[in-house]
């Protein structure tokens, strides 16, 4: 019998008096055993990626799975997975969306909004210009969805300025079997057709058609078209904008925040993504979408005509635009002066964007280098405003107050009660965002993302600029049927390990899958600012492919064009960083270690 010394699993403990069989049988086992976790965790992810995209659960209540599941099937316990639902990324979300409520609370973008269209003018092409801007700046600091629903109020009511009020009363019969097909096929309410938005116009000119010659009939359908198109252009434009402007901040947007807290669970020496470096690699890119955006919009609908630039306008146009001006002007005054609260939230809301760019600029020393290395984060800054919101008040203070002996004790409302808050923070997100983290530490932990690795080695050859456009391609598809927190959970641990596999910077992947996730125009139930303007009832599916089709491809070229170009610089993507090198060093120990120990075994015998 042979005298022989193995590991035995993972744990170190050796044994006597076994054949080298033994040693390979136990190899074996503890493969099984890897394995046996890995199939596990994969098990929950898929069942998480089920629920998210068919939403047989609520998206929250699917994200506390990993607090039932991963305890059970013994991948994590407890204690390593209920912390991953409040970790500090969290909470800089939390504070983003508080001083949202604040902003709401006292009508600031109300404010902004009414104020930016006067501005840029009421000529079709620029109101949609001046609805993008706004919605966009807006969404950098708002929900996508809460930002959409800010400004379709303002844009129906210029609308109706311009235009009139849309009858859809037409074919009542008809339109109530479109409203049945629509439910069956999308899940969704039901739209007008276009012939239905011309419904009003038809009825009343009916026995008055027959007198009009040939040529004013033609001018007449050509502005409804006119109408129509442009009506169409500017609900189109402002989910869209939405979407563009939430990529700008690590607050805009769910994705966002995601992406930064994978990083610190996979990554936890990576410090090159914060506020102010993703702040000036989205911003521009950004900006140039939204350029080429509102170039696509105003051309596909009419607000810019490349062939009628020196074309006299009709009458009835400058009568309507003369309207829509006085209707800008007129809500604006309605709000009255500004208030002292609003003043106050316009401050805070300038010292939250401020500080968070400037504590870690990267390009030079932040505020946070006056602090101990490490203990200052985003959270940090985004909570020290928002508390202040709570105890700061809403009316301008008197110092004489406090001299004055009869004056009445009354209590000051603050800029943001703590009821308002509860009633307007979307609180399902936060657990939303838990449930991405939990799910990628239990990828970590279970060497999931490790066998995932393994699986990709024929992408290996892929050149990485290829490799960029691939993924955002597939993720702007994907995400177009599914929620994009749902996509970027998912996706996020395989281009991890993907970039290892290709020796490149893991952020040359994974940003450009992150805001790909935000990249999603075609459908109406790609987001929730899709959903809600189409539901207005103006807008049709084949609109919004049409108009969509082309925002994909230009986004995915655009974000092609930022990551090889000004990314390289801001996130040092030229190299295969340090920290990326622990990981991949890390994450193979288990499989070397095992090798090793038995290796050494059998030379011993």
């Amino acid at each position: 019998m042979l005298l022989s010394a193995c590991a035995s699993g993972t744990r170190g403990r050796w044994t006597s008096w076994r054949s080298p069989c033994s040693c390979w049988g136990g190899r074996n086992a503890a493969g099984r055993a890897q394995q046996k976790w890995e199939g596990r965790c994969l098990y929950v992810i898929l069942l998480m990626a089920l629920y998210w995209c068919t939403e047989a659960l609520p998206l929250a209540v699917t994200a506390l799975l990993p607090i039932v599941l991963f305890p059970f099937l013994g991948i994590l316990p407890s204690n390593k997975v209920c912390p991953q639902y409040f970790l500090d990324t969290n909470f800089l979300f939390l504070s983003g969306l508080i001083m949202a409520s604040a902003i709401e609370e006292w009508n600031l973008h109300r404010r902004i909004a009414l104020r930016v269209l006067m501005l840029v003018g009421v000529q079709p092409a620029r109101l949609i210009l001046g609805m993008m801007l706004t919605t966009s700046f807006l969404s950098m600091w708002l929900s996508n969805t809460a930002s959409t629903a800010m400004m379709l109020p303002i844009a129906n009511a210029i609308l109706k300025s311009l235009f009139g009020e849309k009858d859809t009363s037409k074919d009542m019969n008809r339109e109530n079997e479109e409203s049945q097909a629509c439910l069956q096929q999308n899940k969704i309410y039901t739209v007008p057709t276009e012939m239905q938005f011309l419904a009003s116009t038809e009825d009343k000119d009916l026995a008055e058609e027959k007198e009009l010659s040939s040529d004013a009939l033609s001018d007449l359908k050509k502005e409804e078209e006119y109408k129509t198109n442009i009506w169409k252009g500017f609900l189109i434009s402002i989910p869209y904008a939405a979407s563009i402007g939430g990529t700008a901040t690590l607050t805009g947007t769910a994705p966002n925040l995601i992406l930064l807290g994978q990083l610190k669970s996979y990554f936890p020496e990576c410090d090159v993504v914060n506020f102010g470096s993703w702040f000036m690699f989205a911003f521009p890119l950004m900006l140039i979408f939204l350029l080429m955006g509102w170039l696509w919009i105003s051309i596909l609908y009419g607000g810019i005509n490349l062939r009628g630039w020196k074309t006299k306008k009709s009458n009835i146009r400058v009568d309507a635009e003369a309207r829509a001006k006085e209707v800008i002007k007129e809500d604006y005054q309605k709000l009255g002066p500004t208030k002292f609260a609003e003043q106050a939230i316009f401050f805070f809301f300038c010292m939250f964007a401020i500080m968070l760019f400037s504590r870690d600029p990267k390009f030079i020393p932040g505020w946070a280098s006056l602090f101990a290395p490490g203990f200052i984060s985003d959270a940090v800054t985004g909570i020290t405003i928002v508390i202040i919101l709570f105890f700061f008040p809403s009316q301008k203070p008197s110092f004489r107050w406090w001299f004055d002996l009869k004056a009445p004790n009354t209590e000051t409302q603050p800029l943001l009660t703590w009821r308002k808050a509860q009633e307007t923070v979307p609180w399902n997100i936060i657990l939303l965002l838990g449930g991405g983290f939990a799910m990628a530490k239990g990828c970590e932990e279970s060497g999931l993302s490790v066998w995932i690795g393994g699986r990709l080695h024929p992408l290996e050859g892929v050149p990485p600029p290829v490799a960029v456009i691939l993924i955002t391609v597939v993720i702007a598809l994907f995400t177009e049927f599914a929620s994009n927190t749902a996509t970027i959970i998912i996706f996020l641990p395989i281009l991890a390990e993907l970039a290892i596999r290709l020796k490149v910077n893991p952020l040359y992947l994974m940003i450009p899958g992150t805001i790909g996730c935000s990249y999603a125009f075609m459908l109406p139930v790609s987001t929730p600012p899709n959903s809600i303007a189409f539901s207005s009832g103006h807008l049709m599916v084949k609109d919004m492919a049409r108009t969509g089709l082309l925002m994909n491809l230009m986004g995915v070229l655009l974000l092609s064009l930022a990551m090889n170009t000004w990314a390289k610089s801001i996130f040092q993507l030229g190299t295969f960083p340090a920290w990326a090198n622990i990981h991949a060093e890390n994450a193979t120990s288990l499989v070397t270690a095992v090798e090793n120990v038995t290796l050494s075994a059998l030379n011993k015998i």
